[in-house]
């Protein structure tokens, strides 16, 4: 160990970021401890039982993002991790009828609503997928940091910029008009200027909306939008699909991966304090009040939750706390999990035997409108009068999760408030709530609410207080273009190092923000690594020495 008894890295939070950060540190030879508040590593990608005899994915319900290196780096498949792709991606049950998209199917289901969107398709793929290929290959880098120093701070930051500037050259000029788009327009307007008919707007705006607590047609919501379709499943672009055992299944084999490279993890070790000496991050206290010393703290929190309840406020500048109280959070998200006695029976597509449409992701929103709407009444009320649902059925696909016969569903649900007004509270209206989803579910499906043994809530307040989330937020930061690339978390701090010395962040809440992706751990990873060898971070004797 590293002198005076000091780790070389020291992670606040187990879950699937600060895993990954870990395993790469360890890999390199740091001795790497990480502290996890709860019982369970994972953060927001675990499964548990939440009905006797019936697990899912607590929170985090669904796997495209998660980087192909980092599955080859982790060795997750070594460590059990296995994603299987849904038989469709999208099942909208509409007033009358239905589309299906995904599978080879998209063409001919959109042709049912009209032809001429049905032969944009193609091109409307092309278009996104250039744009979506540049973004694939930012998912990795750091990107260029906003200096005050003088050349041999700005010079390093100068070269990413110019690595920047020539990916984006490949684009042509059509191409940049198009990535210009995504980044200021709204999902609505966007979608707009492609199609006609109201279905094929509605699912792929869906993308728009997930964990964005915002209309279709406010600006920005087509990056949202992009956000979502720069993954992939099993080399599948664009794909979605499902962990085998849930989502925990991914951060168990990132943290079997982390454990074998030597990575200690501490369970039930929340952290009350970053200490601070001298301007340098150089440990933690914990809530039991044990002082852990650390080369360099590596965050895996919110940055608000970080900066705002962990740090002393005297050791940071006024304009930084300033700007971090307003780094701003909440996705308008209510997640539901829920036991059920037989499949949903659909009006629009009957039966209750598992059949393709139940192992996609169900969109319950038929139009852009309605979405803009739920938004609307969202911020007027507190909550969404008719409410978008997405909703998965896991068991159809792994049945690891239900016993024989029966089934679990994840309801991921918008819109609600991140806070409610005129002072209520979530814990006050939980159930209502899911009661209008559930309902929600039953004017699709018939039998639904009949069929549930047992449900899970989770309102914006619960995910914060289970897994810190502030306001619910899922992505650590709405995903703007002011909390996005560079400024994420801020001007100056877009390149994982904190304002202290020692200090880094490796979560969502930095580039390239939210989703199960381990992206953020990798790129903080790499960095930390850099300034190890710089010498920025004094390691002392090195392991075995």
């Amino acid at each position: 160990m590293p002198e005076g008894g000091a780790r070389d890295a020291l992670i606040i939070g187990a879950g699937h970021n600060g895993l990954v950060c870990a395993a790469y540190l360890a890999e390199a030879g740091l001795e790497v401890t990480v502290l996890e508040r709860r019982a369970v590593v994972g953060g927001a990608a675990v499964t548990e039982e939440f009905h006797p005899g019936f697990r899912n994915s607590v929170a985090s319900y669904t796997v495209s993002l998660l980087n192909p290196k980092i599955i080859r780096d982790l060795e997750l498949g070594r460590h059990g991790l296995r994603v299987v792709e849904r038989r469709l991606a999208n099942f909208l049950p509409l007033g009358e009828g239905y589309l299906k998209v995904g599978a080879g199917r998209t063409q001919e289901e959109v042709a049912k609503f009209s032809t001429r969107d049905a032969a944009r398709l193609a091109a409307y793929s092309e278009h996104l997928e250039k744009i979506a290929d540049v973004l694939r290959e930012l998912v990795l880098e750091t990107p260029p940091n906003v200096t005050e120093g003088g050349w041999l701070e700005a010079f390093p930051e100068l070269l990413r910029s110019a690595r920047l500037g020539k990916r984006l050259a490949r684009l042509d000029m059509a191409g940049r008009r198009e990535l210009l788009d995504l980044f200021v327009k709204s999902a609505g307007d966007y979608l707009d200027g492609w199609f006609e008919s109201v279905p094929i707007k509605a699912a792929y705006g869906f993308d728009g909306i997930v964990g964005n607590y915002a209309s279709p047609y406010s600006p920005g919501s087509a990056y949202v939008l992009l956000h979502h379709v720069f993954g992939e499943v099993n080399g599948h672009k664009g794909a979605w699909g499902h962990a085998m055992g849930g989502m925990g299944a991914i951060t168990q084999a990132m943290a079997r991966s982390a454990a074998e490279r030597g990575v200690e993890i501490r369970l039930e070790s929340a952290v009350r304090e970053v200490i601070v000496e001298q301007g340098r991050a150089v440990g933690v206290i914990t809530e039991h009040g044990e002082t852990v010393r650390a080369r360099c703290v590596v965050s895996n929190l919110n940055p608000k939750l970080l900066y705002g309840s962990l740090i002393d406020p005297s050791a940071l500048v006024q304009d930084f706390r300033e700007r971090m109280q307003r780094w701003r959070c909440g996705s308008g998200t209510f997640r539901m999990n829920v036991a059920l006695a037989e499949l949903p029976d659909f009006t629009v597509l009957p039966g209750r035997t598992t059949a393709e449409h139940h192992t996609a992701g169900i969109i319950m929103a038929p139009s852009l409108a309605y979405m803009d709407q739920a938004y609307l009444d969202a911020k007027a009320g507190g909550w969404s009068k008719r409410p978008i649902i997405e909703m998965l059925i896991p068991s159809t696909l792994d049945e690891s999760l239900a016993p024989p016969g029966r089934h679990v569903a994840s309801l991921f649900c918008q819109h609600v408030a991140p806070v409610l007004p005129n002072g209520a509270s979530w814990d006050d209206h939980r159930e209502e709530v899911a009661d209008l989803m559930i309902d929600l579910v039953t004017s699709h499906a018939p039998n639904f609410k009949a069929s549930v043994l047992g449900r899970q809530i989770l309102s914006p307040l619960d995910l914060e207080r289970t897994f810190g989330l502030i306001g619910g937020d899922i992505s650590h930061g709405v995903l703007s273009l002011d909390q996005l690339f560079s400024a994420r978390p801020m001007l100056g701090y877009g390149n994982y190092r904190g304002p202290l010395k020692g200090l880094y962040m490796c979560g969502s809440g930095t580039h390239p923000g939210g989703g199960v992706t381990g992206a953020p751990g990798h790129n903080a990873a790499r960095e930390i690594l850099a300034d190890f060898r710089r010498r920025r971070l004094d390691r002392g004797r090195s392991k075995g020495s």
